[in-house]
Parts: C-alpha cells; structure tokens; sequence
C-alpha cells in the first residue's frame, strides 16, 4: 500500500490535465457555442459541464490507477491502451464540436468514443470491478452528450 498515493495522484493528474487542456485550447469556441448555438432541450447550464468533467476525470483516474497497480498482464496492458485511446478520443472530440463546429463529424467521432468507453469498461471488469464501475458515469455522460450532440447538430443545420 506505500507509495500507490502516487500513482492515484499520477494518473489523476494526468487525466484532469488532458481535460484541461482541452478545455483551454476549445475556449473560444465554447464561448460561441455558449452564445449563439441553439441548444435541445434538457441542455444543463454551461458552469454545469467542467464540474461534471472535473468529477468524471478523477474517477477515470481512480479506475486507470487501479488497473496499472495491478500485476502486469496482456489484460492490464490491454485496458490501459484502451484508457488512453478513449481519453485521446475525448480531447479531440471537443476540438471537433467546439473548434470546427463539425457538428455531425462530432457526433459520429462521439459514437465511436462511447463505444471505445463501453469496451474499456469490459476490459477493466476482467481485471477489476470497482475500476469499471468507475466509469460507468462517464458512459452515461457520454451517452447523454449524444443526444446534447445530435440535438446541436439538428437545430443548427
């Protein structure tokens, strides 16, 4: 148990400064999407999404950190590769929706980011049930992001 503080800590920070990076790089286009994109319905407040974002990124990290605290293997290895394809998808997903206002290229790159999501979840549940369970807020983030998405891309064709 000495020492894993660490590796939480590395992992977390890690997964908060990816999120932060894509926020810093996507400001402006927030502050467009925030001021003139037509929205769907049930669209939360714009202070709503980096809280939420904060919370999901430490429990990604909590999840990663336990999974590279396990012993080496082909399955850990292979969760890992997929934490870190799946969070790549995320950074650039909000380049895409927020920088090129790509709206229906958004969509389909955020598709494909859940089910990158989905298969890290069964990758983390062969090797560790509460790592996956983890994540399961951030898949259903995601999935709500679909709609938030595909609703933005409908209403502002």
């Amino acid at each position: 148990m000495k020492g894993q503080w660490k590796t939480y800590a590395a992992w977390v920070l890690f997964t908060e400064a990816v999120g932060g990076l894509s926020g810093w790089l996507t400001r402006e286009g927030t502050r467009y999407f925030n001021a003139f994109v037509t929205k769907p319905p049930l669209s939360p407040p714009g202070i709503l999404f980096p809280i939420v974002w904060a919370v999901l990124y430490l429990l990604m990290g909590i999840g990663a950190a336990r999974i590279y605290l396990l012993r080496p293997s082909r399955s850990r290895s292979r969760s890992l590769y997929l934490y870190l394809l799946q969070l790549a998808f995320n950074f650039l997903w909000s380049v895409i929706f927020f920088n090129l206002r790509a709206y229906a290229g958004a969509f389909v790159w955020l598709v494909v980011l859940w089910a990158l999501i989905f298969r890290m979840i069964q990758r983390f549940r062969e090797n560790d049930t509460l790592a996956a369970n983890l994540q399961i807020p951030y898949l259903l983030w995601v999935a709500f992001a679909g709609y938030l998405n595909a609703g933005v891309w409908y209403l502002n064709r």
